[in-house]
């Protein structure tokens, strides 16, 4: 996919496809108003030497050079009924070598079509940057067939097809591990720095770095649609898209263009019926000139999509330029608790038993009849038990529990609302009251021992809800998990405002309500997050390769799993925001100061080009800084802290 830019101020369509990652003296589009430039200089100084020829020569070269960077796209769309701001310069152009001023006009032709370079470049190197993630698909991967290694292309890889990835070798597609073990580096992808274990079963992303260990893993995507190129795609899809300021600037230009060519052809007409002619159509072709809104027009597209890249390269995938913009506003968060507060991962906490029985034992006659079901809690039962025993028989009841026969005893494990507990009635009230859920052991109908079984806050939460609050921002839980577990986390995570036992449906109300009182983001990474992420001012996806419900309701997709990103990216965004409207405050400052200076004659043709032109570099520069990292916020507050 090749983005296309909207918002141009000259709208050229000859526009090559440089992806900005070569030195700029091979870039086409610079060389060429370098050598307007260069030619204008030459043409300069020759006047100054009283040449004669060769500083007409010199003059009209650089105004061809420099104007074949917009006059034709201008032209073009002229003819399919489109007025431009190319059209704009063109027209002064023109009017201006009528007039016998081919200096002014040359001036005019350089500042512009180099300004359009300087635009160009900042997208395609923001574009360049994001691309890269494409490098950390392997060219090459090794696939078993009928028992064989062979060597395939990574982009002819199928779903389904077995890989052998050596340690030291690139992931070259998402897929499940199936044979082997070991440590897995998503660094480059995801931005965590800890490298994760993976063994049978565990799902590994493309682009990651195998550490250690032979892995042998089962596609679940093709070579052309995986992690990555998903994320590559979301980028190019924001650069295409333009925010709600972009789309103010281009209503702002769009009659502009029109009634600027008015208002000139009456200063023009008006001012001949009372006048010199030559004068007033000279005032006429610099108040053209001073009323055109280039600068308005590339002041928000070049800092959104330098602040995309940016991001992008952190690990907040932004999707369009309009969600962008509305990041850069958010005070509240809605957090989605599993998977997204918490790890998503359950592990049992704590282990009560009656006298008679030990932890082991328990944990034993559980895992038994566990690892039979596929429930999250059961891999928890299994994963925790060290002493292996045999069940049979065994039948479950769904959203109750399960029975077999173990040591020739019937065994019943399950909810507290199926088994009775007998004397550990009050424990279960206790570990509730902590946040975690309960699961009843019995042996011959008396219960022997209790489970306390918890989906872990992440280490990161509560510093990122700080964070948040420093930053202005308050925090609200949704889950559809009970009020006391719900309760007990959002305390640890330092939110005070929780919502429990919802459904997808309850969580879209609540946040349609919580974005009704001021602008908000919801944060989560399942299907039943998908309704409330697209009611939010702003829906943010738990990682990128999650649910895909999540991610095409989202407007933002983290590439990892940190909740640090949250504060980061906001921060981000509202930095880029306030650039933004530095830009268009200072665009509409140059049209509304240029025209009754040149209007009046205060100013000539020459003066106002360069005021304008210079003026937009200046806009220009100011929106490449929104793609310059800055230190994020949780950093800031260590480094504060320390102090």
């Amino acid at each position: 996919m090749s983005p296309a830019r909207d918002v141009s101020c000259c709208e050229d369509d000859q526009r090559t496809a440089e992806d900005g990652t070569h030195p700029w003296w091979q870039d086409r589009m610079i060389i060429i108003p370098l050598l307007s430039g260069i030619l204008l200089v030459a043409g300069l100084l020759c006047e100054w030497m009283d040449t004669g020829q060769p500083t007409v020569v010199l003059l009209w070269a650089s105004l061809l050079i420099g104007a074949s960077r917009f006059t034709p796209g201008a032209i073009r769309k002229l003819l399919k009924g489109k007025l431009g701001i190319g059209l704009l310069m063109t027209i002064s152009a023109v009017g201006a070598v009528i007039l016998g001023y081919v200096e002014e006009a040359a001036a005019l032709a350089f500042l512009y079509s180099i300004a359009e370079a300087l635009e160009d470049r900042a997208m395609d190197k923001a574009r360049a940057g994001l691309r890269a993630l494409l490098a950390f698909i392997p060219e090459t991967a090794t696939v078993l067939v009928h028992g064989e290694h062979r060597e395939v292309r990574a982009d002819e890889l199928e779903i389904g097809q077995s890989i052998l990835v050596r340690p030291g070798e690139r992931v070259p597609t998402d897929g499940i591990v199936r044979e082997g073990a070991g440590s897995v580096d998503t660094s480059a992808v995801t931005g965590e720095s800890i490298p994760i274990e993976v063994t049978l079963g565990d799902t590994v992303i493309a682009g990651s770095i195998n550490l250690s260990g032979a892995l042998h893993i089962e596609a679940t995507a093709d070579g052309t649609d995986n992690s990555l190129t998903i994320i590559v795609g979301l980028v190019e899809q924001a650069q295409r898209e333009k925010g709600q300021r972009a789309r103010l600037a281009d209503r702002i230009a769009r009659p502009l263009v029109p009634g600027v060519v008015v208002l000139a052809a009456a200063v023009a007409l008006i001012g001949s019926l009372f006048g010199d002619p030559e004068l007033w159509v000279t005032r006429a072709l610099v108040v053209l000139v001073a009323a055109s809104p280039c600068a308005l027009a590339i002041a928000v597209p070049v800092t959104v999509v330098s602040a995309i890249g940016a991001a992008g390269k952190f690990g907040v995938i932004i999707k369009s330029g309009a969600a962008f913009e509305r990041l850069g506003s958010i005070h509240h968060v809605a957090f989605d608790k599993t998977g997204t507060l918490t790890r998503n991962r359950p592990t049992v906490i704590k282990v009560i038993t009656t006298p008679d029985w030990d932890e082991p034992a328990v944990l034993g006659h559980a895992a038994a009849l566990e690892e039979r079901s596929t429930h999250p809690l059961a891999h928890a039962i299994t994963v925790a038990s060290i002493k292996k025993l045999t069940a049979i028989d065994v039948t479950e009841r769904a959203g109750a529990g399960l029975a077999g026969t173990v040591e020739g005893a019937t065994v019943n494990v399950g909810s507290p609302r199926w088994l009775r507990t007998g004397t550990l009635r009050d424990e279960v009230e206790r570990l509730e009251s902590e946040g975690m859920t309960v699961v009843v052991v019995q042996r011959e109908s008396t219960v022997i021992g209790l489970i306390g079984i918890r989906d872990e806050l992440r280490s990161e939460a509560n510093e990122t809800i700080a964070v948040l609050r420093d930053m202005g921002i308050s925090s609200t839980m949704l889950t559809g998990d009970n009020q006391r577990t719900a309760a007990v986390l959002a305390h640890l995570a330092g939110i005070t405002d929780v919502y429990a036992e919802l459904r997808p449906e309850d969580k879209s109300r609540l946040v349609t309500q919580l974005s009704a009182q001021r602008p908000t983001a919801m944060i989560g990474d399942g299907i039943n997050d998908a309704p409330a992420l697209a009611a939010a001012d702003v829906g943010i996806a738990m990682g990128a390769t999650g649910s895909d419900a999540a991610i095409e309701s989202a407007d933002v997709a983290f590439t990892g799993q940190d909740l640090r990103l949250i504060p980061q990216g906001l921060s981000h965004a509202r930095r880029g925001r306030r650039i933004m409207n530095q830009n268009v405050i200072l665009s509409l400052l140059i049209i509304t100061l240029l025209l009754p200076l040149s209007l009046f004659g205060v100013l000539s043709l020459a003066s106002v080009v360069l005021v304008h032109e210079v003026a937009e570099v200046v806009v220009i520069v100011n929106g490449l800084r929104a793609g310059q990292p800055k230190r994020d916020p949780i950093t800031a507050r260590s480094s504060t802290r320390r102090q």
